[in-house]
């Protein structure tokens, strides 16, 4: 049974989207009062949604209502043509969460930000590592815990900031599940040589932590959000194609720099013809890079997950590949 630890009304900003919908199922389970407001009307939870736009301070000023106030609204994703929309959303928008919540005297945010603050990181960076954004999404995330943190420091107000690595499982259709089919499908072909490392993180353990944050008095908090042991490229793919498919190996590989050549040419046909395309440069080099971190999340009132990593895959493929469910719905994510 999951009992309820705290009885402040959350209100959850962009709470419609695949962690938003997450949480406030866990929040529902546990009889916690709470209120979305988002852009696009809450499947799930219409009953509980506001429509309404971070970007829009008279609207936020109208609908928050909440004690505790978390904010998931970002724009995030890296094939966005107008850059300027990082900014407005990201950043002016964490300012007006943070103008409303002061007018309204509340005294908690949680802010989930992300690792791609630390741009292209050694493997292993913890939450001290050097800010070094490598693309808009990155750097004006960084920005907006800024304006966060201003708001914190020095009143009587909390502040926790969650970095999380990239985010799977059941429903989402992002960078993992995008591997996962391809690699389902026998389409998937292995870039480079498979050593580097990449974090993840499984949905249920995100939901669990953010869980955590409301219930936490820490006046101030930076946590990486990461599952941990994280395996190599190599191991992953090997035991994602053993599970789907009986084979034991990562099949077909290119190296590196055919890869990488091959991303530039889809950059440039996608130029040409005005249309986004499934590979570029940038994704290449994503997909080929490490991207380890660690994280201080058992500092958080000594927070464990509830799924190791290696049952979050596992649960994923399970619900995605093996039993899919045609009723759940789907949240299409970078």
């Amino acid at each position: 049974m999951i009992y309820n630890d705290y009885m402040d009304k959350i209100t959850i900003i962009g709470g419609s989207g695949f962690v938003g919908t997450n949480l406030c199922r866990l929040l529902t389970l546990k009889q916690s009062p709470f209120e979305i407001i988002d852009i696009k009307l809450s499947k799930q939870f219409p009953d509980k949604c506001k429509i309404g736009d971070v970007r829009d301070i008279d609207a936020l000023r109208e609908m928050i209502t909440g004690d505790v106030v978390i904010n998931l609204a970002a724009v995030h994703r890296d094939d966005v043509d107008d850059l300027a929309e990082y900014h407005l959303t990201n950043v002016d928008g964490a300012g007006n969460v943070a103008q409303v919540c002061s007018e309204k005297g509340i005294k908690k945010i949680i802010f989930t930000s992300t690792v791609a603050v630390y741009g292209f990181a050694e493997g292993g960076a913890g939450e001290t590592a050097p800010i070094n954004p490598f693309n808009e999404y990155g750097r004006t995330k960084s920005l907006a815990e800024d304006v966060f943190r201003a708001w914190q420091s020095g009143k009587d107000n909390r502040l926790i900031i969650i970095r999380p690595t990239v985010i799977f499982g059941e429903g989402n259709r992002g960078n993992v599940f995008n591997l996962l089919s391809q690699i389902a499908s026998g389409k998937f072909v292995m870039v480079g040589s498979g050593h580097n490392k990449k974090s993840m993180a499984y949905i249920g353990n995100v939901v669990a932590f953010l869980d955590r944050c409301i219930a936490s008095d820490k006046p101030y908090g930076l946590y990486n959000y990461v599952d941990t042991p994280d395996f190599s490229m190599n191991e992953l793919v090997q035991h994602v194609r053993h599970k789907l498919t009986g084979k034991n190996n990562v099949g077909f590989r290119i190296p590196y720099w055919l890869g990488l050549f091959v991303g530039y040419i889809a950059d440039g046909v996608a130029k040409i013809r005005g249309r986004k395309l499934p590979i570029s440069a940038i994704r290449v080099k994503k997909f080929a890079s490490s991207t380890e971190f660690t994280s201080a999340k058992a500092n958080l009132d000594n927070f464990e997950a509830p799924f190791s990593l290696s049952e979050g895959i596992e649960r994923t493929l399970q619900s995605e590949f093996i039993e899919p469910d045609p009723e759940r719905e789907i949240f299409y994510t970078e």
